[in-house]
């Protein structure tokens, strides 16, 4: 039986993953909202991995949606692996008297998204804290903070001014 591992959010072709995206692209095996897995039948996926993703739903209902349609899709004793901005980092560095107007600017960015496309902003801040409750108030466990994921070369590994400005999460669907 074939593993099925979700790479959420991502147009980066990776072996033994599959792309999920909003937008349709070569690289993506299915197009749909990270919010609505209904394609997937419960407990069919073996591991999601998302960076930079959750930054993207509000707050009040979409990232609580998202993270219980995660815990559904996936298979008992599975991973989800998580990375958002920190916000707690970044506003350490945003404060940050070295550095300049243009630094400052992409930390803000970086807060905010690049708002380059409809897609592109930001609707919550994250820190470790807000996180692991979001996890935890839809089942997850065994949360925990990891330096990296050593997985994908991606957000999850972005420095400035050699600071890591992810915060990267691993927790389990209990088995």
């Amino acid at each position: 039986m074939d593993l099925l591992k979700l790479h959420i959010g991502s147009r980066v072709r990776a072996a033994g993953w599959k792309n999920l995206d909003i937008e349709p692209g070569p690289e993506v095996d299915y197009v749909g909202d990270c919010k609505d897995l209904s394609q997937f039948p419960a407990a069919s996926v073996d591991a999601i991995y998302a960076s930079h993703v959750l930054e993207h739903l509000d707050y009040q209902a979409e990232l609580l949606l998202a993270l219980k349609e995660w815990f559904r899709v996936l298979k008992p004793g599975a991973p989800v692996m998580i990375s958002v901005p920190d916000l707690e980092m970044l506003c350490r560095l945003f404060l940050s008297p070295q550095l300049d107007l243009g630094r400052r600017f992409q930390i803000m960015r970086m807060m905010f998204g690049g708002q380059t496309d409809p897609h592109d902003y930001h609707y919550v801040g994250l820190n470790w804290e807000f996180l692991g409750s979001y996890l935890n108030s839809v089942g997850f466990t065994d949360i925990e903070r990891v330096k990296d994921f050593n997985i994908f070369d991606d957000t999850s590994k972005l420095k400035v001014d050699n600071v890591l400005i992810s915060l990267n999460v691993k927790a389990m669907k209990p088995a």
